[in-house]
C-alpha cells in the first residue's frame, strides 16, 4: 500500500510539473507572438514613412551618423532596356521588357508563379532542376542554387539585362525563408525595397544584411586545428586554384549567408564566358556532397563578381545603403531587434 501511494504521489507530481510547463510555454509563445507582431508593425510603419527621395531620410541624419556613408546617386545613367529571351511568364505588353530579371531554380513540386504575379516589373528565368522536359531546366540536379545561377549566366551571357537578382524559390515565411531580411521573410518585399542605384554602383550586392551566419570569418581554409563544423573548408585551396587559376588563396572568406544577391551585367561580363562554364563543370564533377558544394559556392559569389574575400558591411550601413532603411536605425537604438532576431549592439 505504501509503495502504491508513493507511485501515486510521483505520478501526481509529474502531472503537476507537465501542467506548469505547458502553461508557461503557452504564455511564453503568446508573449513572443505579440512581440513579433508589434515589432513587425513598427518596422513596417517605419518603411512606409520613408520619403521617395533619400536626400533627407526621416528620423536620422545619415550624413552625420558615424560609420554610415550617405547614399549617393550613380554617376552613370542606367542602361537602356534590352530585350531578353529567357523570360518564362507574362511580361508587360510593351515593346521593351524590364531591364532586370529574377533568376532562380526550383523543384518540379515547388511553385514559382509568385515571381510573375508579385514582381511584374521584373522579368524572370525560373529553372526546374529535376525535370529535363521543362522549358527552362538545368542539365542535371546537382549543386543546389549554384546550378541554376550558373546555367542562366552560361545560356544568356551575350544577352543579359542590366540587373540580375538571384533568389531561392521560396516567396516568404518561416522557417523556409529565415535568411531573408524583410518583414515576413519576404523576397518580394526585399526586392521592392532594394535600391537599384546602389546595385548599379556596387556591381554586386548581397540581399542579406544580418551577417550571422557567414561573418566575420566563417571559412578559413588554413584553419589549424580543423573545425568539424566546416568539414570541407580544407579543400578550398584546391577548389580556388581550379576555379580561379591561381594560388592566391585568402586565409578568410566571409559574407552573410545564404546565396541571394543582385549583380549588374557589367559585373558578370568582367569574367569571360569560359569562367562560368568552368565553375559549373567543377560543380558537376566534384565528389563533395551536393549540400557542401553549394555552400562552398555560397562563399565565392562575391569574389566571382569582383569583391574582396571578406565582405561584411556594418549593419546600419547595409540597411541604409541596400534598402534605404536609414530611419529604421533610430528605432533600433530604442529596441535593438532586427528581423525578430536580437542583436547586442548597433
Amino acid at each position: 500500500m505504501i509503495r502504491l501511494l508513493g507511485r501515486y504521489r510521483l505520478a501526481l507530481a509529474g502531472i503537476i510539473l507537465l501542467t506548469i510547463f505547458w502553461v508557461w510555454n503557452d504564455v511564453r509563445w503568446s508573449r513572443d507572438e505579440a512581440f513579433r507582431a508589434a515589432e513587425a508593425e513598427a518596422f513596417d510603419d517605419s518603411i512606409k514613412e520613408l520619403p521617395e527621395s533619400l536626400e533627407e531620410p526621416l528620423g536620422v541624419d545619415v550624413q552625420n551618423t558615424p560609420g554610415v556613408p550617405r547614399p549617393t546617386e550613380p554617376s552613370d545613367p542606367p542602361d537602356a532596356a534590352i530585350e531578353h529571351g529567357s523570360q518564362t511568364s507574362a511580361v508587360p505588353t510593351t515593346e521593351e521588357l524590364p531591364d532586370k530579371i529574377v533568376v532562380m531554380g526550383r523543384l518540379e513540386s515547388e511553385d514559382g508563379s509568385w515571381v510573375a504575379r508579385d514582381l511584374p516589373d521584373w522579368q524572370n528565368a525560373i529553372y526546374v532542376v529535376d525535370n529535363p522536359n521543362a522549358t527552362l531546366h538545368t542539365p542535371i540536379n546537382k549543386g543546389k542554387e549554384a546550378n541554376p545561377y550558373l546555367t542562366y549566366l552560361i545560356e544568356n551571357y551575350d544577352n543579359l539585362p542590366s540587373i540580375i537578382a538571384f533568389l531561392h524559390s521560396h516567396r516568404d515565411g518561416y522557417p523556409q525563408a529565415w535568411h531573408t531580411d524583410a518583414i515576413d521573410y519576404s523576397n518580394v518585399k526585399s526586392l521592392q525595397a532594394l535600391r537599384l542605384d546602389y546595385v548599379r554602383r556596387e556591381g554586386y550586392v548581397n540581399l542579406r544584411c544580418i551577417d550571422i551566419p557567414g561573418c566575420p570569418a566563417d571559412v578559413q581554409p588554413f584553419r589549424d586545428p580543423p573545425d568539424h563544423d566546416h568539414v570541407y573548408e580544407y579543400r578550398v585551396p584546391e577548389i580556388w586554384e581550379y576555379l580561379f587559376n591561381n594560388t592566391d588563396v585568402p586565409h578568410v572568406l566571409a559574407v552573410p549567408c545564404c546565396a541571394q544577391f543582385v549583380v549588374t551585367r557589367g559585373a558578370v561580363l568582367r569574367r569571360p564566358h569560359s569562367d562560368y562554364v568552368r565553375f559549373r563543370e567543377w560543380l558537376y564533377s566534384t565528389d563533395i556532397p551536393d549540400e557542401e558544394s553549394g555552400r562552398i559556392m555560397e562563399y565565392l559569389w562575391h569574389v566571382i563578381f569582383g569583391k574582396d574575400p571578406v565582405l561584411c558591411l556594418p549593419l546600419q550601413q547595409c540597411y541604409c545603403e541596400v534598402y534605404g532603411r536609414c530611419e529604421w536605425m533610430s528605432l533600433k537604438k530604442r529596441n535593438p531587434v532586427i528581423g525578430y532576431r536580437a542583436v547586442t549592439t548597433l
